[in-house]
């Protein structure tokens, strides 16, 4: 390939680049071919690579899209998993995350709400099987237990009242966790903890200042060294450059994951992004697909802001090398119809997980 190579640097990352952003369809479709077949092969697509497959033009979408499907095929079969999950906890975080109508440093009007009765939450764990989720996670507005041992107490004897009245897949997003609380949540039957780094730590300090960069790797760790699967993803379209997008994607590699949720900003009334402007839907698939690329064997699961921000091109989630959606409801926002995402994939002729 005839192209320039040309070094940045972006926080601790290298970016070994060519020059393909304006390249013609042809060599676009060269590089797709070697990091798809460096992803088949299980040998990693560098940060370079990633940033230039993010910055292909417009019509090596279709390529890039055919080549994370390929990837995701051969990697993870023809089946999507797919979760539920409940907003257990709502309201007065005293977070200031920027995209989130929950922080009570937004002027929102999230429904605010203390900690549901162990009855809710294990009926609406039993909705989750019903609906054809694999996956109910249970989620908690606030920084962390140790805000309220009471209510950690008592989420860890919901945990034990799930796995043994309804045998659901077990997760949990609670905020910043220490060892401790990851020891006591796998004893309790947790076997998946969610925590989001949110976006790359060269662009954190524009989301949140309220808690850390490291403390949310370290919750990360401390779930991973107790045991539990870890689904640790982020938010694109808060304004991020594409060279954060793929930093992001390297410091979730080198935590070693094992799902990667995508979510995509719904800018929500009241919160500090509610002016920023959605991300196309074939800027998101392109992100999914390079994600894909960039993590081969690892669960993509496409989720916040699907319905608002893709649209009529929802379907084309898989197509662009995800395995995973979510069902229902978010957080503060309505999703669609679970018999509407189980018809979707039926048409597509892909399986459910059983």
């Amino acid at each position: 390939m005839n192209h320039q190579t040309r070094i940045t640097h972006i926080g601790n990352i290298e970016f070994a680049r060519g020059e393909y952003k304006t390249a013609s369809m042809n060599t676009g479709t060269d590089l797709i071919n070697i990091c798809a077949e460096k992803a088949l092969h299980m040998d990693p697509v560098t940060p370079g690579q990633a940033l230039d497959l993010l910055n292909l033009p417009a019509d090596c979408i279709m390529p890039l899209m055919a080549a994370a499907d390929r990837v995701r095929r051969f990697h993870k079969g023809n089946v999507i998993s797919l979760c539920s999950i409940l907003n257990a906890r709502s309201g007065a975080c005293t977070e200031d995350c920027a995209f989130c109508p929950q922080s009570v440093y937004q002027k929102s009007e999230a429904d605010e709400y203390r900690l549901m009765e162990n009855g809710r939450i294990v009926e609406a764990a039993s909705q989750a099987v019903k609906d054809g989720a694999q996956k109910f996670g249970i989620v908690t507005s606030g920084k962390g237990p140790e805000a309220d041992k009471g209510d950690f107490a008592a989420i860890c004897g919901s945990i034990k009242n799930i796995r043994s009245e309804v045998g659901i897949y077990r997760c949990a997003s609670l905020g910043v966790i220490t060892p401790d609380h990851a020891a006591a949540l796998k004893e309790a039957g947790l076997q998946e903890f969610h925590h989001n780094l949110e976006t790359a730590r060269s662009f954190y300090h524009n989301v949140c200042t309220t808690r850390s960069y490291d403390e949310n790797v370290e919750s990360v760790m401390a779930a991973k060294n107790a045991g539990l699967r870890v689904c640790c993803g982020g938010i694109f379209g808060m304004g991020e450059t594409a060279e954060q997008r793929i930093e992001l994607a390297e410091e979730l590699r080198r935590l070693d994951v094992d799902s990667i949720p995508l979510n995509f900003l719904h800018p929500l009334k009241g919160t500090k992004l509610e002016g920023v402007k959605p991300l196309r839907p074939l800027e998101i698939l392109r992100i999914i697909s390079v994600y894909r690329l960039f993590f081969p064997d690892r669960d993509i699961k496409v989720a916040g802001g699907r319905e608002v921000n893709l649209r009529d091109l929802q379907s084309f989630i898989f197509f662009a090398g995800a395995n995973s959606t979510m069902l229902g409801n978010y957080l503060t926002t309505k999703g669609r119809k679970a018999e509407d995402d189980l018809k979707m994939i039926a048409d597509l002729e892909l399986e459910v997980v059983d």
